[in-house]
């Protein structure tokens, strides 16, 4: 899996329905690379905008347009690109994601351009909808090993994000791509594979960015689903390294809780947030309350959790 000279890498956009916004600017940030050895692949999974002349105007022969000629799901659409990515390393880039000029050229100077890492990390910045920087998460992990990369995640050292994270092709490849059991997390489940199978190279440097979208969701089905993929993802961590398994397991537990709860407290309306909740209080075996600064305990949706936990001794 080593190469003489400087790897090729792919930047994949899977896109739909961006077009006049955000597929632009997401494109420019691939394009703008300091690193030559790119490929551009924007895979449009049948949208009903302009995203190909949008594409076309670019006039790169470094970038691949593919369209879809029906919607294939945004899981799908992801693995396609994975699929026809001929680079030795591969970076998903989301339509609505940016990356900084030099992102390529850091990330592979930090591998010394060898081609055998799973996966190469650099730091994120948070922006909204216009561009405004709302905060950045330096990627502190480098050289820990892979237990404590895990847990440095659990503590906030790290962000796993897609944007910021360089895949290994070949073993991408190899785990069948990005997927988990509602495809939720299956971007950080490929980067644990792949960090427990063959390394990674950490850069604490900021170098990419993610648009931040509001979290509101309608049906609180969709926070089960968020729990199951927690625990898939949980166990499969704890699975991944050889000692250390009931801190992961521990640490992990409280992680993922009080992220369902804050995706519970999203919910609209009242009454679908109190049974999201409840879902988040019971799948994680009715352990872990909302964080205290969510919740007076006056609260009644507070007190009938707690009320939920006595009764279960």
């Amino acid at each position: 899996m080593f190469s003489i000279g400087r790897p090729l890498v792919t930047i994949a956009i899977p896109t739909y329905n961006r077009a006049d916004y955000f597929l632009k600017q997401a494109l420019k940030s691939a394009q703008d690379q300091t690193y030559q050895n790119i490929e551009i692949i924007v895979s449009d999974n049948c949208s009903t905008d302009n995203t190909e002349s949008v594409v076309r105007d670019f006039s790169d022969s470094k970038i691949q347009y593919f369209r879809q000629t029906t919607n294939i799901g945004a899981n799908n659409n992801f693995n396609f690109c994975v699929q026809v990515a001929k680079g030795e390393y591969f970076l998903l880039l989301q339509d609505d994601d940016l990356i900084d000029p030099n992102f390529i050229e850091v990330c592979l100077k930090g591998a010394s351009y060898a081609t055998n890492y799973g996966i190469i990390r650099t730091g994120t910045r948070i922006i909204d909808g216009n561009g405004f920087v709302a905060g950045e998460f330096p990627n502190n992990v480098g050289g820990l090993p892979t237990v404590e990369f895990f847990r440095g995640w659990f503590a906030g050292k790290t962000a796993l994000y897609l944007c910021s994270t360089l895949f290994n092709t070949k073993g991408l490849k190899e785990i069948g791509g990005f997927k988990s059991k509602h495809n939720l997390f299956q971007d950080v489940v490929a980067e644990v594979q792949l960090a427990a199978r063959f390394g990674r190279v950490d850069i604490r440097e900021v170098k990419a960015s993610f648009r931040k979208h509001g979290l509101e969701m309608t049906f609180s089905v969709k926070v089960s689903m968020w729990c199951e993929d927690s625990l898939e993802l949980l166990e499969l961590m704890c699975d991944l390294v050889s000692d250390r398994q009931d801190i992961i397991r521990d640490e992990g537990f409280h992680f993922f809780a009080r992220l369902n709860y804050r995706r519970a407290r999203a919910v609209r309306p009242t009454v679908q947030r109190m049974i999201a909740y409840l879902i988040v209080f019971r799948m994680f075996n009715y352990k872990y309350l909302p964080p205290i600064f969510l919740f007076s305990p006056r609260n009644p949706v507070y007190r009938m959790l707690r009320s939920v936990k006595r009764s279960m001794g």
